[in-house]
């Protein structure tokens, strides 16, 4: 499909934006572990969280309110599943995307005991897009931050739903928080760009008919100090045994507690 020069300019943006966010190579190297990776447990606690205590936000309600009764549903970038199945009273098949086979797993399990039939597919979208059918409703929650091609993966979606498509993120990238670390034990200053309002642009640069509600994020994003030195040392590449001195520094750089984010909902039909 050909998209404006307005959204093409948009897209090259949001993609250099979103590369300057990568991690100095010299830096990289000395990583104890990959910076960038997820912890399928820490996910699975927020899913098993999600589903015993439903959200009633924006987002849940935009794709309630869009599902059929026993709809079809897709959720890239899905992780366990806590934007999909809190709604597992409504949904007749959920159709699960993303690059991690161990999160995959998660859901599938926590998908058979809600008696949710479900399809996983394994890779990145937009690339496996022709793996599922058009679904009744589609979401992709706290995902545009890891997508350069963002226009692409956009157009896919929509391709993919003939109903509503639903986009959760925060307003500013997830790892902005630890900006003050970066600086303290590398000397780095991290990005700004890029935030919601450069999706939200975007997506009505492409021609969605955009609507946008935002609130604060309704989970504390850690519950104590350690778990925040704990994800800490990973992120700004330290070895796992300066947990106590990230810990220190956070406190007296008056990083803790960590305000709750802004999240941003973004949907359109």
């Amino acid at each position: 499909m050909l998209i404006s020069m307005d959204a093409a300019e948009l897209a090259a943006r949001w993609r250099e934006r979103l590369e300057s966010w990568a991690i100095p190579d010299e830096i990289l190297a000395k990583a104890p572990v990959d910076p960038w990776s997820h912890s399928p447990e820490r996910f699975g606690t927020r899913t098993d969280r999600a589903l015993a205590e439903p959200d009633d936000g924006p987002t849940m309600t935009r794709l309630s309110e869009a599902l059929p009764e026993k709809g079809t549903l897709l959720d890239v970038g899905s992780g366990p599943g806590a934007a999909s199945l809190p709604l597992h009273a409504r949904i007749g098949h959920l159709y699960a995307v993303d690059t991690s086979a161990s999160m995959l797993e998660g859901l599938t399990a926590r998908a058979e005991k809600l008696g949710v039939p479900v399809t996983a597919v394994e890779g990145r979208w937009p690339d496996v897009s022709d793996q599922v059918p058009v679904a009744d409703a589609a979401v992709a929650a706290h995902v545009v931050y890891n997508v350069p091609d963002l226009a692409g993966f956009l157009l896919a979606l929509d391709a993919r739903t003939q109903g509503r498509v639903v986009l959760e993120l925060p307003h500013r990238h997830p790892m902005s928080w630890m900006t003050p670390l970066w600086q303290h034990f590398h000397g780095v200053d991290r990005p700004v760009r890029p935030i919601a309002e450069d999706c939200v642009a975007l997506a009505a640069a492409l021609g969605f008919n955009v609507q946008v509600e935002e609130r604060e994020a309704p989970l504390e994003r850690f519950m104590s100090l350690e778990e925040l030195a704990a994800s800490a040392v990973r992120r700004v590449c330290l070895d796992p045994s300066r947990a106590d001195e990230v810990a220190r520094t956070a406190a007296e750089l008056g990083m803790w507690p960590v305000p709750r984010d802004r999240w941003v909902t973004i949907w359109w039909e």
